[in-house]
């Protein structure tokens, strides 16, 4: 347990405080008067509302639009389930740079709408609410369609049988069980969508801002560390209550439930209503979530056809100072790098948290492995500047601080994925193993990793996907000649001229197909007892 926390207190909880500290201490002493005057703006309390506001309504819309999906996933069994899970996972892992891209592509200025009908939402708040939906689609489908397809359909047919009606089965069956499921499911888009920068930061102009863009306009733009400490630490302490809840429900999801094999559970449409349902749900993947990627590889080539990908071999001297192909490789390099580290930090954290001497502190310190994932991601990416700038840390020119940032967003899939797996282990082949002498490291390695070897497989590919992707401390750290593919997108975006649009249109065509490669591989490596993700 020692590495991960000092992986964790090193390069996470170091960095954070320092950034913060930079911003609310002066002359040794902190300024703490400094946040009342910070929260009585009249600007910051607008983004505080619509931060809120846009995270209730797409979490809202999220599962509304997604449960019906995650129904279908769990309880229908139909040809290409496995690629239509795939598909419908590529946007959960898709960098959100891309994802606001696309949605840009779609509803945009010169977008697709626009060129149709004269619709333009690309400065709406509706743009961003679709996109929240679009992106976090996969968390309802796999967190609450994953119980779903594991509780014993027999039990709702024997409330049948007693007369109850099909909805007052499953209203007093089947819901209570899958409660504590839809709340983590709904607990986790709201920690997503709160802590919205790429979607926001594209689509929303200068008009509406998250609390993470904010802060990177603090921070980035204005050069107010002040007020970007105080945003940081409102951030943190919602988040922080997030994962508390989060980590409850998920407590509650793990009580003793009858569970079937998904396989088991899983049938064959059958009745004019199911097939509807299943039409209905394929409807919806296919215009909410392939369209605006179908748009993205449109503008990717326009009426220059190869022209915007031939461009991205040539340097202009512009944006980068390498031709912005480049960046598909340093990309590549640095999440695989990123993944190695994920991989060994998340494993050692998964085999602490499942040891049966595991004390409360230990417990506890699954809650925090999320909180990556919420933290403000500009805050952790401009803390490695100030804070890893002295030895024996000096790492501001080393190569090794992007992957290190990504692998901050990958440890927490890393471990999702491998709990569960090694929680499903019998205890008692472990001690078997121990009392024939077998030391520790061998124990894990001749009883554990057989059987927990495919979901590592699994979880390095979720943690290179979203190292792949990662956008909010990178765009602070990557160097101008080793840019990675977000931050290419971005700069791209950033620039005026339709040759720039469509580099990034193709740049993140791209980082599209390795992803959902990616997941396509995912697919068949995973089983169903492979990890919440």
């Amino acid at each position: 347990m020692a590495v991960p926390v000092a992986f964790f207190a090193v390069f996470f909880a170091y960095p954070v405080t320092a950034i913060v500290a930079r911003g609310l201490k002066a002359d040794g002493v902190w300024q703490l008067g400094r946040i009342g005057e910070v929260l009585g703006q009249s600007d910051v309390r607008q983004v505080l509302w619509f931060t809120t506001w846009q995270a209730l309504v797409s979490t809202a819309l999220t599962l509304l639009i997604a449960l019906p999906g995650a129904y279908v996933f769990a309880r229908f069994d139909f040809p290409g389930k496995q690629l239509l899970r795939a598909v419908v996972t590529v946007p959960f892992v898709l960098p959100t740079v891309v994802v606001g891209t696309a949605f840009m592509a779609l509803v945009g200025r010169g977008g697709l709408l626009d060129e149709l009908w004269g619709l333009r939402l690309d400065t709406t708040v509706w743009a961003i609410l679709l996109a929240h939906v679009f992106f976090n689609y996969a968390v309802v489908v796999r967190t609450v369609g994953g119980l779903w397809g594991q509780l014993d359909p027999r039990q709702e047919e024997a409330a049948r049988m007693l007369g109850a009606s099909r909805f007052t089965a499953w209203r007093t069956v089947t819901l209570p069980a899958l409660a504590p499921a839809v709340a983590a499911a709904a607990l986790m888009v709201f920690l997503f969508t709160f802590t919205s920068f790429g979607v926001v930061q594209i689509l929303g102009g200068p008009t509406f801002a998250t609390l993470e863009v904010e802060i990177y306009r603090q921070t980035s733009e204005i050069f107010d560390l002040s007020t970007a400490a105080v945003l940081t630490m409102i951030q943190f302490v919602a988040v922080g209550a997030i994962l508390a809840l989060h980590a409850w429900t998920v407590r509650r999801r793990e009580t003793a439930l009858r569970l079937v094999d998904a396989s088991q559970a899983a049938r064959r449409p059958h009745g004019a209503g199911q097939w509807v349902l299943l039409a209905g749900v394929v409807t919806t993947v296919a215009v909410l979530l392939l369209l605006p990627l179908a748009v993205l590889v449109e503008r990717s080539f326009g009426d220059a056809g190869l022209g915007h990908y031939r461009a991205l071999t040539r340097d202009d001297g512009g944006v980068f100072l390498v031709a912005p192909i480049e960046a598909v490789g340093n990309s590549l390099r640095y999440a695989v790098a990123a993944t190695a580290i994920a991989v060994v930090i998340g494993t050692l954290a998964s085999v602490a948290l499942t040891r049966r001497d595991a004390g409360r502190l230990v417990r506890g310190f699954d809650a925090l492995l999320m909180l990556p994932l919420g933290v403000s991601a500009v805050t952790v990416g401009f803390g490695f500047l100030i804070a890893l700038d002295e030895p024996p840390l000096d790492l501001r020119s080393s190569w090794i601080l992007v992957p290190l940032a990504q692998a901050l967003v990958g440890v927490p899939f890393v471990v999702r994925t491998m709990l569960p797996v090694l929680r499903a282990v019998d205890v008692r082949l472990r001690e078997a193993a121990a009392v024939l002498g077998a030391s520790p490291w061998r124990v894990w390695r001749e009883v554990d990793l057989p059987m927990v070897r495919r979901a590592v497989l699994v979880a390095a590919g979720f943690a290179f996907a979203v190292s792949l992707g990662e956008f909010g401390a990178t765009v602070f750290i990557a160097r101008p000649d080793n840019p990675t593919l977000p931050v290419a997108v971005a700069r791209l975006l950033g620039r005026p001229g339709e040759l720039n649009y469509g580099q990034a249109m193709a740049l993140s065509t791209i980082l599209m197909i390795v992803c959902a490669v990616a997941l396509l591989v995912l697919e068949r490596l995973r089983t169903d007892r492979s990890g919440e993700f």
